[in-house]
């Protein structure tokens, strides 16, 4: 069993900060998991930098700069995470477009994540009807196929993307890109609810999430709040990013 699966398998509120690989510099990325998660976070997503990403805003956007401009490559990212692996369990989930990991090769890509210790992958823009030998990939793999849903899907559709899935669904939380402005608490309860009656899978929910509050609120009515713009606007923003990014993730937790 991968470590996403015994991680949803346990009750509780779950934290899942988001880092681009290589930003803001290729020494820190394993640092900065590493102090997500002594400061508690639960899971961590690790981002490959796209040149033409579809779901990332422009602060996410600007780090993938930074790190294409650091050569940051895909076979740089499994070595920091087979690097991470010495010395941490957490579980760990790669988010990447679906062009890099053609170019590396789906077969490889995935194989050489087993190998390195990923435990889910992430793919925005390959939609599920086109996700089966991918999906099937990740399974044989024992790695979790994360499928997305936004808050425009229809219900049967939910249960068909958590049925292809399995482990993790992916909610995000606008009809729109990474950094907008949570929707309003009403409306993101219609749709978080609407998901918990039709999925089969745990899931989690993302975008524009920033605050402790929000944090309780999207646990409340999901199964864990991802953070990445606005802990990647702390990180670009600070002269110390370790000690930012342990800190920041401790007032996500309510433990500072």
């Amino acid at each position: 069993m991968n470590r996403i699966v015994e991680l949803f398998k346990r009750p509780g509120e779950k934290l899942i900060p988001y880092f681009t690989a290589g930003f803001p510099a290729l020494e820190t990325t394993t640092e900065l998991v590493l102090a997500a998660e002594r400061a508690g976070a639960d899971m961590i997503e690790l981002g490959i930098p796209f040149s033409d990403p579809i779901a990332d805003g422009p602060v996410i956007q600007a780090s993938s700069e930074v790190a294409l401009q650091n050569h940051v490559t895909v076979t740089w990212i499994l070595e920091q995470v087979e690097t991470l692996r010495r010395t941490s369990e957490i579980p760990l989930a790669i988010m990447g477009y679906i062009n890099p990991i053609l170019n590396y090769g789906p077969q490889a890509f995935v194989s050489d994540c087993k190998q390195v210790g990923v435990d889910g992958l992430i793919v925005p823009d390959l939609p599920p009807e086109e996700a089966t030998d991918f999906v099937s990939l990740c399974k044989s793999n024992t790695i979790s196929p994360i499928l997305l849903i936004a808050p425009n899907t229809p219900n049967d559709r939910i249960l068909n993307i958590s049925e292809i899935a399995g482990d993790l669904v992916y909610c995000v939380s606008i009809l729109g890109i990474t950094g907008g402005k949570m929707g309003r608490k009403e409306a993101l309860k219609s749709y978080l609810l609407r998901v918990r009656e039709n999925s089969v899978s745990p899931f989690v929910t993302g975008f524009g999430i920033k605050t402790r509050r929000d944090v309780i609120t999207v646990n409340q009515l999901s199964d864990g709040a991802v953070v990445g713009t606005a802990l990647i606007r702390r990180i670009e923003e600070s002269d110390d990013p370790l000690t930012t990014v342990f800190n920041y993730v401790q007032e996500l937790k309510g433990v500072a």
